[in-house]
């Protein structure tokens, strides 16, 4: 029996969810599946350009692992351009490094540390905000999970 998957760890979720060619409908198109991690590890691979064991740690996976999540997520980048797939970014077993908000009145969105508890828009000031992470499953216990997982301040790894 395979191990259970650990969490991999995200800074951001994706700003954009859905990529597709232009002037066809997305309901007459083939659709593949890209997971948040498997973004991640193309954000941080490709757009970053961290080497593969930085990237790994970044993620809370090893290095053989971080690499095997990359060459998914650039099949399904490469399957969608050569082959004019729908490509969609969701699910995954991931938690988020910060908490993000978004503001109801003046639509910015916030990040904030896991630690901070004054909750309040850098922009206007408001205290009227959305957790952005609800909507991928993500609420008060991943907050607890992640903390769980991170290094307590001033000791060292």
């Amino acid at each position: 029996m395979a191990r259970p998957k650990r969490c991999r760890l995200v800074n951001l979720p994706p700003k954009h969810v859905a990529f597709k060619p232009t002037g066809i409908p997305a309901n007459m198109l083939k659709k593949e599946i890209m997971t948040i991690d498997e973004y991640e590890a193309i954000r941080l691979a490709d757009f970053e350009q961290l080497e593969h064991l930085e990237s790994a740690k970044y993620m809370g996976v090893s290095r053989p692992t971080f690499s095997r999540v990359l060459d998914s997520a650039r099949f399904k980048i490469a399957k969608m351009l050569t082959q004019g797939v729908l490509l969609e970014i969701e699910g995954g077993k991931i938690h988020f490094k910060n908490r993000l908000y978004r503001c109801n009145r003046c639509q910015s969105i916030i990040r904030f540390s896991l630690e901070e508890e004054n909750i309040k828009c850098a922009e206007c000031g408001s205290e009227d905000l959305t957790d952005y992470l609800e909507k991928y499953g993500h609420g008060e216990c991943c907050r607890k999970n992640m903390r769980d997982m991170l290094p307590a301040k001033g000791k060292k790894k």
